[in-house]
């Protein structure tokens, strides 16, 4: 493998629209780093996992730079050097990637008993892309655990999986869009932080069809089921059902490649915001799930998602402001993030349900995944399926975890009967 990597060719690429603001405004406590992980049935052999990654490294593209920085912007350059080393978890999840520390790659693989973990740092991949990476690995890995897969499989990647690495952003974005979100001050939770370097993770494992029959019930997604439970949760544990002056506002990612007809593994999403401004006192949770589900279902549409990514590539293809030098722009774009920063009281984020070829389903037992906080946001929500089972994730850190112990409670109520996992 050392010989194929010094051969590799030497491009060069520039980030994505959405990547460029990561290498800004990446820090040790808000590191724009997220993890993803698969559970196996087996436990999980390191040599094995190492050799499953250098194998399948070189076929992506992707995963497969350094970042450098220019001039006017950064930019992606090909890695040489060998794959990452993978080892065994020893740390808190989503801290700060260390290029220099990594081989100069932007993602790090670990492993923990029956799990495998893939991290990586945002300027490269969202959620879709990281989750394609991680399930070739996987298999890749079972294949060489039980040769007797390449027999039913072949050894190569699914057919389903894409390399492909275009800037959907640019090929889609359309001229003259105002911009499409506001910057209003919202609500935070704040409070008692936990040690420094350290991450609160709190994972529930439910039954997939109690979720759904209980969205069902209420007529709404289950995207939006769980969007309303969140809101309430924060709700009674912070307001207490006071008036606030400030809204509640819930960013929700969303996947923009089935609106645009995208396979790129890049990142390709746009972020809505669903916002309760609470100038009453004591809504119910019925008040507060309706008020969030319009919001989600007046923003969740193709024209007002390609109003939001256009706004923001209209400015990277402006001339004058890409004749800027990059130390002038991170000045700037540190600060617009500040101020929009503000606007966002948390992040909920839902990977759907997750596949693989049926040949490997039987030595897979569950996703999930970890997002890093940020600036205002020091708790955060992702969710993911797969088979019968979704598994939610709150990271925070916080050492209150009373809006966690609500949205558990509130599902339980309604017939979901979790099982609770936590590192603290």
């Amino acid at each position: 493998m050392k010989e194929q990597s010094s051969r590799r060719e030497l491009k060069w690429s520039r980030l994505d629209n959405t990547a460029n603001l990561f290498p800004v405004i990446a820090t040790e406590r808000m590191t724009n780093v997220y993890r993803l992980s698969l559970t196996l049935e087996e436990e999980v052999d390191p040599a094995l996992l190492q050799q499953a990654l250098d194998k399948i490294l070189p076929l992506f593209d992707l995963m497969n730079v350094r970042l450098r920085t220019g001039a006017f912007w950064y930019y992606f350059e090909t890695n040489r050097k060998p794959a990452p080393r993978v080892e065994k978890e020893s740390e808190y999840p989503c801290r700060k990637m260390e290029p220099q520390l990594n081989n100069q790659y932007l993602f790090r693989v670990s492993y923990y008993k029956k799990r495998i973990n893939l991290e990586v740092f945002h300027v490269l991949a969202d959620g879709m892309g990281g989750v394609t990476f991680l399930k070739e690995l996987a298999c890749q890995y079972l294949r060489l655990a039980h040769p007797e897969l390449c027999s039913l499989v072949g050894d190569h990647l699914s057919e389903q999986t894409s390399l492909n690495t275009e800037d959907s952003y640019l090929k889609n974005f359309r001229k003259g869009q105002p911009k499409g979100y506001k910057s209003k001050p919202a609500f935070h939770m704040n409070g008692e932080k936990l040690k420094d370097g350290a991450f609160g993770v709190i994972q529930g494992y439910l039954p997939l069809d109690q979720v759904k029959r209980a969205a069902h019930e209420r007529s709404v997604s289950i995207n939006e089921y769980l969007a309303g439970v969140y809101a309430y949760s924060i709700y009674r544990e912070y307001l207490h059902g006071a008036v606030s002056d400030k809204p509640l506002v819930l960013c929700v990612p969303v996947n923009l490649r089935p609106y645009f007809e995208s396979i790129t593994t890049r990142n390709f999403f746009g972020m809505v915001s669903a916002a309760f401004e609470p100038d009453l006192e004591d809504y119910s949770r019925e008040e507060i799930e309706h008020i969030i589900v319009e919001s989600l279902r007046a923003q969740i549409n193709k024209e007002h998602l390609e109003k939001l990514f256009s706004y923001n590539v209209s400015n990277q293809k402006n001339l004058m402001l890409r004749a800027v030098p990059l130390v002038l722009k991170k000045i700037v774009m540190q600060w617009v993030y500040q101020v929009s920063a503000r606007a966002t009281t948390t992040t909920l984020t839902n990977l759907g349900v997750l596949k693989v070829d049926e040949a490997y389903q039987p030595y897979i037992r569950h996703f999930s995944a970890i997002l890093s906080v940020s600036q205002g946001q020091n708790t955060k929500m992702t969710i993911c399926s797969y088979g019968g089972e979704m598994v939610i994730t709150f990271s925070s850190i916080l050492k209150d975890v009373s809006v966690q112990k609500r949205f558990f409670r509130t599902l339980a109520e309604d017939g979901i009967q979790p099982a609770i996992e936590s590192n603290l």
